[in-house]
């Protein structure tokens, strides 16, 4: 390994061997993979976009219904990454679970495509009334959308870890590149939904659902060629842990058997491994932090244990688990954010459909097109964001990436309560021009422009520039080593929880506020609802939200590892001090 020209991080080929640095990996190799994610991420928002339509207007579930249904699967495409990941992490590796996983998404896809072509499998009209769906008709439907998240769960947490892995940590050069990649793969996914709401979506409305949903299918088969033609570029790390999961519940353990010694006053009572053992298996010592002290139990040395039967913990298993509390504690905070996010392919749409889509005297606009603009607004921010931002507030914080990672998240955070106040604010607006216009027909059109919707579309794409973003960063920069797939579950799994959050408030404010024959705020009929106050129920928990992230911000304490190298006769230690301040949102 020490030959020149081979990279640093000890990552081989597929047969594990070594690889030159200069032929592999870096972005010649990233290409492909973020190739691959445009056009994975157009098929999965060209289903995902106008699912809602799709229900309420070829099966005939009711908005509520419909709503609960799309969020559900959400959750699960974002959920099922935590069994793929740990797959992964685990078993596999990143590689092979990917390469399993694609062919279930691809059979979802093939199904699904069927499902909304075939006359024989979808709910038949007569004279303009139409059948309720049969049982048969929703179980095949519904098991090819569930065998896609199967496969998403297998492809979401490794597409992008892998492709981080192409960035050698050990090569200053390499490790600058690797600051920009996730701004440039979320660009890539941006690129693949900005065509799937606006193209996809169109045709699915006005030439067919079959052909609409059969594009994005060959899309993701085109997707998988282009990633397995880099396949001799790629860079594979090694598995330096059998079981992840094990060290974890190892500290735990033993932190709760030693529960009843004194805590250590210093770390320097703690066991550690010496240096020399980290540089020869490539691994990386995690330096001791202040926080969640109880777990310091698990790693006192063997002298302050007395007659302990079990051998310490290391420091950096111990600080391994902390990260991961650390994590949870972020997590948490990252719920209600999603639970908004998860109102552009839902109430959004639907809200759409009630206003006027016409532009010109013949073209409709389909509601669920304006998600477009999140799109678009991501496309313009980002490359602002890496190229002016960046390197503007570099200069001021000396930090690498301007800001710190949860100072990212918090703006983003900020901008999407400003987002749905501004949902809020038109939505009164709409139940006024329904008040004055005396609308109740839910068919009726309002007398108002889509394009009143526009602002709050556009700042949720901004937002998103910042706290997705930032947020699938930090859980990969801050997981353990070993552990960076399942990290990343953090980021996704943030996401389904949100989706299945709000489809559990929506649920629940229909049968709270409709009780003893009141007026549903989220009613069949939305000419007929208050989707306004709904709104303003979750700009307040948004409101509360923010205020638990500054808490739990300032509380986290960023992952300080070495880089160990062998140099002649001594010892070089590279701190990883990227994200080296201990307050969260301090400059």
């Amino acid at each position: 390994m020490e030959e020149k020209g081979y990279t640093q991080d000890g990552t081989v080929n597929l047969r594990r061997q070594p690889v030159l640095s200069s032929k592999t990996g870096k972005w010649k190799a990233c290409a492909f993979l973020v190739g691959y994610e445009a056009f994975e991420r157009m098929a999965f928002y060209g289903v995902a976009s106008n699912l809602v339509v799709y229900l309420t207007t070829q099966l005939h579930e009711d908005t509520v219904s419909s709503v609960r249904n799309v969020n559900n699967w959400s959750g699960a495409v974002w959920m099922t990454p935590i069994l793929g990941a740990y797959i992964a992490d685990s078993y596999l590796g990143r590689f092979w679970t990917f390469t399993l996983s694609s062919l279930i998404y691809v059979l979802g896809m093939v199904l699904l495509t069927l499902a909304v072509s075939m006359k024989c499998l979808k709910p038949t009209c007569n004279n303009g009334v139409c059948n309720k769906a049969t049982t048969s008709q929703i179980a095949f439907f519904y098991s090819s959308l569930y065998i896609i998240a199967i496969g998403a769960g297998g492809t979401k947490p490794n597409i992008s870890t892998f492709g981080a892995d192409q960035f050698d940590d050990f090569d200053p050069g390499e490790k600058r590149l690797k600051v920009s990649f996730f701004n440039w793969w979320m660009f890539s996914s941006f690129m693949g939904a900005l065509i799937a709401t606006l193209g996809l979506v169109y045709i699915q409305e006005n030439l067919g659902w079959g052909l609409g949903y059969g594009i994005p299918t060959i899309g993701l088969i085109v997707s998988l060629l282009i990633f397995y033609i880099g396949t001799p570029m790629y860079r594979h790390k090694i598995r330096r842990t059998q079981s992840p999961a094990r060290d974890f519940f190892h500290v735990v353990r033993a932190a709760f058997a030693n529960r009843h010694h004194e805590p250590a006053r210093d770390p320097s009572e703690l066991h550690e491994l010496d240096l020399q053992h980290y540089v020869d298996s490539r691994k990386r010592q995690i330096y001791h932090s202040p926080i969640f002290r109880f777990l310091d139990k698990g790693a006192l040395k063997e002298e302050k244990l007395g007659n302990s039967v079990r051998p310490p913990c290391t420091i950096t298993q111990v600080e391994g688990v902390k990260l991961v509390l650390g994590m949870g504690m972020i997590w948490l905070v990252t719920l209600i954010p999603s639970t908004i996010w998860a109102q552009i392919n839902t109430l959004f749409v639907k809200q759409g459909t009630t206003l006027d889509r016409h532009l010109g005297s013949s073209f409709q606009l389909p509601a669920a097109s304006l998600g477009s603009f999140v799109t678009l607004s991501m496309l313009v921010s980002v490359p602002m964001y890496d190229r002016y931002f960046v390197p503007l507030m570099r200069k001021r914080t000396k930090n690498p990436r301007g800001i710190t990672l949860l100072q990212r998240i918090g703006i983003g955070f900020a901008i999407q309560i400003l987002a749905i106040a501004i949902a809020y604010v038109v939505e009164v607006i709409r139940m006024k021009s329904i008040k004055s216009n005396h609308i109740l027909d839910p068919k009726e059109v309002v007398p108002m422009s889509i394009f009143w919707l526009l602002p709050q579309y556009i700042l949720l794409g901004v937002a998103d520039v910042f706290n997705a973003i930032g947020l699938l960063e930090f859980f990969y920069d801050q997981s353990p080593e070993d552990t960076q797939s399942l990290g990343t579950t953090f980021f996704t799994s943030g996401i389904g929880v949100g989706n299945f959050l709000n489809s559990f408030l929506v649920t629940m404010v229909d049968k709270v506020t409709s009780r003893n024959g009141k007026k549903s705020w989220i009613g069949k009929n939305l000419n007929d609802s208050h989707l306004d106050y709904y709104y303003g129920f979750l700009l307040l928990i948004s409101v509360a939200n923010m205020g638990a992230f500054l808490w739990a911000s300032k509380k986290y304490i960023y992952k300080r590892e070495s880089h160990l190298e062998a140099n002649d006769e001594s010892l070089g230690i590279e701190c990883k001090t990227l994200e080296a301040i201990p307050l969260g949102l301090q400059v």
